[in-house]
């Protein structure tokens, strides 16, 4: 009975949370004129819907994982994820007034929260229950070599550019960036999808696909569908929970807000991957986790910044990418400790605790800036 349960949950929750998403969005999407009390009530339900879909569409990632193999299945839900997310800054970004720094502020939350927090707690989590782990050099080298060419091409580049304001780009070098992020993230997807596999597996799983996979048509396509509905839910939603905050901070007088929406953005968008990154660091799959984390740190900035750009072209609206001092100092600093973390092939709980450590001073930063 309890099977049966779980499963009318898994099949119903992202239709229900699509289905709402999309009514709340038909309505209007304010809140304007609520009672304080219905606000929080509708609020908090919200989130509820949202953290149990999470949930649910984690299952589904997981199962097409376990049919298609390494790495395709940590990509299934990396760039299902980032394409969203995409077009929820876009979205969030042409909707009433300009919003330059929006974009700028989720791809970097997006960064420091993989790179510190999921990383730092998947390290953490692992080295206390396995004492240490093991993970391929090759494939995170090449994942650690992708993210910081992009993040400072695109994130801390236009603070030292002369042909426009700092901090922002002309728009030939806005466009040069575009195909330079596009094409480097295209080149990495060869290597990890065709050229050099192997780098991103672990032994067992390599050894699985020598081996092949069996799989059931049907219910593939169902998790499929499923996992695309639950998502398209979760960052609908995700984006109305957003815009209110947004007004919420405003009226009470709060400074940075681009800072605490684009990490709320990147919180909520990122919880799916984060949960499988740990449940994958807990099964002593360091390789799989370390290729959901920073994959999906890779495709944020390899995929977000061109979509972001386009449309700023487009649109006329201003777009600034570059980031404040200590905000480049802290990025810098969550890139080098992972060059050093990942450099000997081998982790302990000392090694996460370092980058927790810098992703509370992450969030010290957005508190008191």
């Amino acid at each position: 009975m309890a099977l049966h349960w779980q499963s009318a949950v898994r099949l119903l929750l992202p239709v229900v949370c699509l289905g709402c998403a999309l009514g709340f969005r038909a309505s209007g999407g304010s809140t304007e004129g609520w009672s304080l009390p219905l606000t929080i009530l509708v609020s908090a339900l919200v989130i509820g819907l949202v953290v149990a879909t999470v949930f649910v569409v984690l299952h589904h990632a997981e199962a097409l994982a376990s049919v298609v193999g390494e790495p395709f299945g940590t990509l299934i839900l990396t760039l299902s994820v980032t394409i969203i997310e995409a077009s929820v800054i876009v979205s969030m970004m042409l909707h009433g007034e300009n919003n330059p720094a929006l974009a700028r502020e989720s791809v970097f939350s997006t960064v420091m929260i993989v790179t510190t927090g999921i990383v730092g707690v998947c390290l953490t989590l692992g080295g206390l229950r396995h004492r240490s782990q093991d993970l391929r050099r090759q494939g995170t080298s090449a994942f650690l070599a992708v993210l910081m060419a992009l993040s400072v091409l695109t994130l801390i580049l236009p603070n030292y550019t002369l042909s426009t304001s700092p901090g922002t780009f002309s728009s030939l070098q806005l466009e040069f960036v575009c195909i330079l992020s596009i094409l480097l993230y295209g080149a990495f997807l060869f290597s990890q999808t065709v050229r050099h596999q192997d780098d991103f597996r672990e032994e067992f799983q390599r050894e699985a696909a020598q081996n092949g996979h069996g799989s059931h048509q049907k219910s593939t396509v169902v998790s499929a569908l499923l996992l695309a509905t639950g998502l398209a839910g979760i960052v609908l939603l995700a984006e109305q929970l957003a815009a209110a905050t947004e007004d919420g901070l405003a009226a009470v007088g709060v400074t940075h807000i681009d800072a605490i929406i684009g990490a709320c953005i990147a919180t909520l968008v990122l919880l799916p991957e984060a949960l499988s990154a740990i449940r994958a660091a807990l099964g002593n799959e360091l390789q799989r986790s370390l290729n959901v984390a920073l994959g999906s740190a890779c495709a944020t900035i390899g995929l977000t910044i061109p979509a972001v750009a386009v449309a700023s072209l487009f649109s006329g609206r201003e777009l600034t990418l570059g980031l404040e001092a200590g905000d480049t100092v802290i990025l810098i600093l969550a890139l080098s400790i992972s060059v050093v973390s990942f450099s000997t092939g081998r982790t302990t709980v000392l090694t996460g605790l370092v980058h927790v450590v810098v992703f509370v001073a992450y969030l010290m930063l957005i508190a008191v800036p």
